[in-house]
């Protein structure tokens, strides 16, 4: 995360710690589309810390918590 908190621990719905087994995870195209950017963009906010993602091999998984964490932080109220 950009304002060098610690990543928010995956947690079932019951507030405990979730198995991996639970938790959903995206492609980058999958949270592109989500998000309706480019995947470069996907790719920045990964790299840049602001989007939680697993390496896998040579790609990235983010979980679908983490993508709906940014969208959420990121809602502004209009008047």
């Amino acid at each position: 995360m950009s304002d060098g908190s610690a990543p928010r621990p995956l947690r079932s719905a019951a507030g405990r710690p979730a198995p991996l087994s639970e938790v959903q995870f995206l492609t980058v195209s999958e949270v592109a589309a989500r998000m309706r950017v480019s995947k470069m963009t996907v790719y920045r906010l990964v790299h840049g810390g602001e989007l939680s993602a697993v390496r896998v091999g040579r790609s990235f998984r983010v979980p679908v918590h983490a993508v709906d964490d940014y969208l959420r932080a990121g809602l502004t109220d209009s008047a």
